[in-house]
């Protein structure tokens, strides 16, 4: 029976994962956290309910797949290219600072330097898995500190080659010389790079076929493959499970099937995320930690604060705020899991001691249980960070003479249409934003733009806040556009402030903050998709406006609500059994044309009346039976909306 015992580890985790979802989610925490102390208690080393760690392993690699195909969906190529600089600058130098600083470290520590080295190498990985699992559900993939996060947490993937490449040299007993090493990674990266050509051409053909083929089992199972294949082919050139899985998602987010296929993938990663977490905490050796309980909690603060401090360093270097630089690096101290394949390996070729290993074992565990905590609490950190920040005079001319203006927080897609149509208007706005690069690039432009943070008090009062006449917040960043508002809302309390927002459940909040309008992006579509749908069955579009207007003044709560109150709409019904006029455009291929209204007998057949002829830019009121119809008429029918309807259908019919 010992083949079915992954069934029974399965069970037993899933078991388990149930009420800490339950626990966590009620005491605002979140879920990893539970997880990992999960894994650490049913574990090997804790009540032994789960004896086996190799199997579950494999389904935890599946869980770190799913979930980077999952966030390569929610980006695109584009995307990444636009945070190259994040991936490069950001990614680049915080690997090769946090590998010197710890090279030296561990050297003073007595470690001989082949293991310094070799420990630097584990040190500077942070969790993939988590971080973007945390910014994915904080919805803060798209704010400043998510993108950089992003682009350092793919640069430290793309690593992991040059990093194995690097194993048996340390090892002493390595037989790659610099040429061998060099052609393994042309040879790496030259598959990475032509892998995403033919994946960018050949993937949305194969996922097209899939979909002819009308089957939902067939689109599921073609999805999967296309994410597991993906992955084993760059398994199979020394790169990453995860960075091919990370492609696969890239590719297909351009693809009109990305968002079939999140539906799809979405169950399969939740649950084995939840196996991949536990997983990491069954590793872990209680009774090793509670004979070491001193160093390892220096080692776990230690690593902690070189990899924030490094991470704050670069970031506040690239010229964005130190708040910026804190939200970064609080999110990447944690050491990551790829670390622990790294580690696996280095324990092949000698590089650790059991106690060593233990030791990594142990502070990388509670560096990841801190992380959902430090992430939790970093944006109270990053604020109390301004006091270190120097104030910048802004000194434009435009800022003085500012007075009943717009102040646009980001520029966006959103704020940058905010902007233009403000110009076109002629009234007069600033906008703040934190991209430099942008920044640099608008100024250029003539743009009225300003580098600062919209949640500091200097930066509100440089943009003149207390002579103000609005605010809107453009930015992908909730945490800011509370503390904002509400310093915004202090400043001038007459001030209309205006919030983009994505999910209706923060309405409420920001309403309480001070906000004066919120726009939920998520009810935005559904009220476009209401309006659609009315004016498909010929709802007058005065009553598709006056329901529109009555959700948006009722700020949603009407669809907040289960069991709203139908009453506040107007009656569909009574609607319906009114009549209404409607016009039809005879187009030049229509099979009526040249037959006269009596041949027609619309009126007979449904009951609806042609009751004029727009012909040339002239009406005919006094429509004759005897009238004929014309290409590039347009024929205006009167009746009920089910007469009307099958008028147009008479008229349309070949």
């Amino acid at each position: 029976m010992t083949e079915f015992l992954i069934i029974q580890d399965i069970v037993v985790i899933l078991l388990v994962s149930l009420p800490i979802i339950f626990l966590f989610k009620k005491i605002n925490l979140p879920s990893i956290v539970g997880f990992l102390i999960a894994g650490m208690i049913i574990g090997p080393f804790g009540f032994n309910l789960i004896k086996s760690v190799n199997q579950i392993s494999v389904m935890a690699e599946i869980g770190v797949m799913i979930l980077m195909f999952t966030i390569g969906l929610e980006f695109s190529l584009s995307q990444l290219i636009r945070i190259k600089k994040f991936l490069l600058v950001a990614g680049g130098f915080q690997l090769l600072i946090t590998i010197l600083l710890s090279i030296i470290i561990f050297s003073l520590l007595g470690i001989e330097i082949n293991q310094a080295i070799f420990f630097s190498l584990l040190v500077s990985l942070s969790s993939t898995a988590i971080v973007l699992k945390i910014l994915s559900d904080k919805d803060e993939l798209e704010s400043p500190h998510g993108k950089i996060s992003i682009g350092i947490l793919i640069f430290q993937d793309l690593a992991i080659v040059p990093m194995f490449l690097m194993l048996p040299i340390l090892s002493g007993f390595g037989t790659l010389g610099a040429g061998d090493i060099a052609l393994k990674l042309i040879i790496a990266f030259g598959v990475l790079a032509g892998l995403l050509f033919l994946a960018r051409f050949l993937m949305p053909l194969i996922v097209y076929q899939i979909a002819n083929m009308r089957s939902r089992e067939a689109f599921t199972i073609g999805v999967i493959l296309l994410l597991l294949g993906t992955a084993y082919i760059t398994h199979l050139f020394g790169l990453s499970f995860a960075l091919g899985a990370f492609i696969a998602g890239l590719i297909l987010s351009e693809t009109e099937y990305n968002h079939q296929v999140v539906s799809d993938i979405l169950p399969f990663r939740d649950a084995f995320n939840s196996i991949f977490f536990v997983s990491i905490g069954l590793l872990l050796n209680l009774q090793f930690v509670l004979n070491n309980v001193l160093m390892i909690s220096a080692l776990t603060l230690g690593i902690l604060f070189l990899k924030s401090l490094v991470v704050v360093a670069i970031v506040y270097f690239m010229k964005y705020p130190l708040r910026i630089g804190v939200l970064t690096g609080l999110g990447l101290a944690q050491i990551g899991e790829f670390s622990f394949v790294l580690a696996q390996a280095g324990l092949n070729f000698k590089l650790f001691t059991n106690d060593f290993y233990n030791s990594f074992l142990s502070t990388t565990i509670f560096s990841m249980i801190l992380t959902p905590l430090l992430i939790k609490f970093s944006p109270f950190i990053a604020g109390k960070s301004s006091v270190f920040e120097k104030n910048k005079k802004h000194n434009a001319n435009y800022l003085e003479e500012l007075h009943a203006h717009v102040i646009i927080a980001g520029f966006g897609l959103n704020g940058s249409n905010l902007a233009r149509v403000l110009k076109e208007t002629g009234i007069k706005y600033v906008v703040t934003e934190l991209n430099p690069d942008t920044v640099k690039r608008e100024k250029a432009r003539g743009e009225k733009i300003i580098y600062g943070d919209i949640s500091k008090e200097e930066v509100l009062k440089a943009v003149n806040i207390d002579k103000a006449n609005t605010i809107v917040y453009a930015i992908s960043d909730p945490a800011v556009s509370r503390r904002s508002l509400k310093l915004a809302k202090k400043l001038n309390p007459r001030i209309y402030a205006l919030v983009r927002t994505r999910f209706i459940t923060e309405v409420d909040e920001l309403k309480k903050l001070g906000a004066d309008d919120v726009i939920p992006e998520e009810f935005e579509t559904a009220l476009q998709i209401f309006r659609k749908v009315l004016e498909r069955y010929h709802i007058p579009l005065n009553v598709i406006m006056k329901q529109t207007t009555l959700l948006r003044e009722e700020s949603y709560s009407f669809l907040r609500k289960e069991g709203g109150d139908i009453s506040s709409f107007t009656h569909l019904d009574e609607i319906l059994a009114q009549g209404l006029t409607e016009t039809y455009y005879v187009n030049e291929d229509n099979s009526h044309i040249n037959k006269s209204l009596k041949e027609l007998d619309i009126r007979a057949k449904t009951d609806a009346t042609i009751i004029a002829i727009v012909r040339d830019g002239k009406t005919i009121s006094n429509v004759s039976a005897q009238e004929i119809i014309k290409s590039a008429d347009t024929l205006v029918i009167y009746g009920t909306h089910l007469s009307v309807d099958k008028a147009i259908d008479l008229l349309d019919a070949k």
